[in-house]
């Protein structure tokens, strides 16, 4: 018989995301397991598979629409024998039924960049509307205190989304029920403290909107430079045995790998994490949870954003695997193919910009995560070896870390775990 495909949940926080695009066309057979569309969430676009066999008959939601709620039917697929008698009764199933309004729309003034209207509520006259409205979309607006029977959502039939209620909080507009006889609702005045900020009339621009992925990683990134207190500690590393060793075995004929300073970095993280397990670490209000498991997050910069990909009981794999491993989830990242149990769930996080250059820098913790290091470029310095003038290869690494789950000198204990390990990279291989 004729039935639903719904939007998919394909993370644990996802509530809505864009449907990007549909890679079957209406009239398609599809067979379970076929990838029928491809779905932006809040951490990256991910296939969506099939389920079930049959026609795709009718595609509810075009592709490119944002704040598609999870659950929220996308298409409709008949099964061999079905007509579209069936088709038309789940349609009419699939419709909401919303109740007309009693009063008409009144016009409120709001700022040039919102395009969320607000309305006098059907219940302020007495009447009763069925308001439809994203999960993320209703718990916003409770949190802000405004009235979603005022707002008119821009998601497909109607709906509200994530987007209108920021809209909304942007513009300053009160959406609240106010009696019948008090004058129109008028925009409030933008607090000082945030303003909004817009490009001088003189220059010229090319707008991106943001993807799901980036206003996550905008929205992470602000809570966890407000939330978590960051401190940081750095050492400096000789590298020189390090890159002898790694220029050693990449030589070995038929080796199959081309092993990177990062992945002599993720498997010394790894092995100091072992000696100090406290810096493996995440807070929670009730307990300093330690992980038993040691998953290191490393990095990857992509068109879409930064996302981290996982290389799991990185401290049981030897280089070479975790070579093999790190470049597959770095391409997939790349091409937006990462399964949520490949990006999420690490409990160390890597960050290195050696590659173009920058000799030190300081990285955000990446929450719920303790810790993230901070790798620099290699680079001849001179430096005193025994009172006497070298030049070595030296990188810089910093780590940041949260001083409530982590002291500072358990940090620093992971740091004097790390340095030998890759001065001595021998030990990394035993």
């Amino acid at each position: 018989m004729a039935q639903k495909i719904l939007m998919p949940a394909l993370s644990p926080t996802m509530t809505e995301g864009t449907l990007a695009k549909w890679l079957k066309k209406e009239g398609d057979a599809i067979s379970a397991g076929d990838v029928i569309a491809e779905i932006e969430t809040d951490k990256a676009t991910m296939e969506f598979e099939a389920v079930d066999e049959g026609i795709l008959a009718r595609v509810l939601i075009p592709a490119g629409t944002q704040g598609v709620a999870v659950n929220e039917p996308i298409a409709l697929l008949l099964e061999e024998g079905d007509d579209h008698a069936a088709l038309d009764a789940l349609m009419t199933a699939s419709s909401p039924k919303v109740e007309a309004k009693t009063a008409a729309p009144a016009a409120v003034s709001s700022s040039p960049a919102s395009s969320v209207s607000v309305s006098r509520s059907a219940s302020a006259s007495g009447g009763a509307t069925r308001v439809f409205a994203s999960p993320l979309a209703r718990r916003l607006a409770k949190e802000a205190g405004l009235d979603l029977s005022v707002l008119k959502g821009s998601g497909p039939r109607g709906r509200i989304v994530r987007h209108d209620i920021q809209e909304v909080l942007a513009s300053g507009v009160t959406a609240r029920v106010a009696p019948a006889s008090s004058a129109p609702v008028a925009p409030a005045p933008k607090a000082s403290s945030s303003p909004q900020l817009q490009p001088m009339p003189w220059q010229a621009y090319t707008a991106e909107p943001n993807t799901g992925i980036r206003k996550t990683i905008a929205r992470r990134l602000s809570e966890a430079k407000q939330t978590v207190p960051h401190f940081y500690l750095t050492v400096d590393v000789e590298l020189d045995a390090l890159m002898a060793l790694r220029k050693q075995l990449n030589n070995v004929p038929d080796a199959g790998h081309k092993l990177s300073v990062n992945d002599f970095v993720i498997k010394a993280c790894a092995l100091a994490l072992q000696k100090v397990p406290a810096a493996n670490a995440m807070w929670t209000d009730e307990a300093i949870l330690r992980f038993d498991e040691i998953d290191i997050s490393v990095a990857v910069a992509t068109e879409g954003g930064l996302i981290t990909p996982v290389i799991r009981n990185a401290d049981r794999k030897g280089l070479a695997t975790i070579s093999t491993e790190m470049k597959a989830l770095a391409k997939k990242a790349r091409d937006g193919k990462l399964r949520p149990e490949e990006f999420q769930g690490g409990g160390f996080s890597i960050s290195n910009l050696g590659m173009y250059g920058i000799k030190s820098f300081s990285a955000i913790i990446n929450p719920p995560q303790s810790c993230i290091l901070a790798v620099g470029a290699g680079e001849e310095r001179v430096v005193v070896r025994d009172g006497a003038v070298a030049v070595r290869t030296m990188m810089t690494v910093t780590l940041s870390v949260d001083h409530r789950s982590v002291d500072g000198a358990v940090g620093a204990q992971f740091l004097a775990a790390l340095k030998p390990l890759l001065e001595d990279p021998v030990q990394l291989m035993l």
